[in-house]
């Protein structure tokens, strides 16, 4: 939502829709890789961009939403279990959460790089 397309519906209009510039802030986030919130290293700053429920677990997307995991919203891998990653702790908006590594992977975010704009 960061560009706005405009367009005069006109028989007289034969320009090009405008495409306004994005705005310049004195910090941006990029997108830099998409994964599976159960793959992200512990502290690296996300966004949820999608659920993706397991064969024959339709009801975990339910529960995943229930809890916060709503598309733009900012999560972040907290720390990982001891023993196997099991269970990792997630940050997602301000409440926390301890989620089993199969029920992470079915959150997909996009992970932020933070960068100064020029």
């Amino acid at each position: 939502m960061n560009s706005v397309n405009i367009n005069m519906a006109t028989s007289l209009n034969t320009a090009k829709p405008v495409v306004a510039a994005p705005l310049q802030s004195t910090q941006a986030s990029v997108s830099v890789a998409v994964k599976a919130l159960a793959d992200v290293a512990i502290g690296e700053k996300c966004l949820v961009r999608q659920l993706v429920a397991p064969q024959g677990m339709p009801e975990w997307l339910t529960q995943l939403e229930d809890i916060g995991f709503i598309v733009g919203e900012p999560v972040t891998l907290m720390a990982r279990g001891a023993f196997g990653g099991d269970p990792l702790v997630i940050r997602i908006g301000l409440s926390t959460f301890a989620l089993r590594k199969a029920e992470a992977a079915c959150v997909l975010v996009d992970v932020l790089e933070s960068k100064v704009a020029a």
